[in-house]
């Protein structure tokens, strides 16, 4: 009886590329000025990307076009997501009923605080220019600095499977 092995290697593979962008812009903002220097029409998903750690849920905006003439993938993913929870006091008197909100920040890739937003684009068979994204993307006033990531460096490379 021959015995068969799966080698779970082959389903580790990384099959798209990761820009990191630093900006101010809201998402939808971001979005539209992408759309405007780039040849893709980014359009927000009602599937965002939902995370959970000790500090609590979150919840990810994402934009996404699937380029069908050449089968490419383009996510906008947000990295940053504030959660505001409100604390009571642990020491209460009968006249106050004193509460505070507390604000924490949940990163969806923690390696990477500083980053904004990721421009994700996935199932690229044939080799994409970077440095002509990242030229054109440059040209965009509010965006401070815009790079590729190496996907070795990510430790958190689950939170990226969606």
């Amino acid at each position: 009886m021959a015995i068969h092995r799966l080698d779970l290697d082959e389903f580790d593979e990384i099959d798209y590329y990761l820009m990191a962008i630093h900006t101010s812009l809201e998402d939808y903002r971001l979005a539209y000025f992408i759309n405007k220097k780039l040849p893709i029409n980014l359009s927000k998903s009602k599937n965002e990307i939902h995370a959970q750690t000790k500090e609590g849920e979150a919840n990810f905006s994402r934009f996404y076009y699937y380029d069908s003439e050449k089968a490419v993938s383009w996510n906008l993913i947000q990295n940053k997501h504030e959660i505001i929870s409100v604390s009571t006091n642990d020491f209460q008197n009968l006249f106050s009923d004193e509460t505070s909100e507390v604000s924490t920040t949940i990163h969806l890739l923690p390696e990477f605080k500083k980053v904004d937003f990721f421009l994700k684009i996935e199932n690229s068979d044939e080799a994409i220019d970077f440095s002509e994204i990242q030229q054109q993307l440059n040209a965009i006033e509010s965006i401070a600095a815009i790079y590729v990531v190496d996907t070795n460096k990510i430790k958190s490379k689950n939170n990226l499977i969606f």
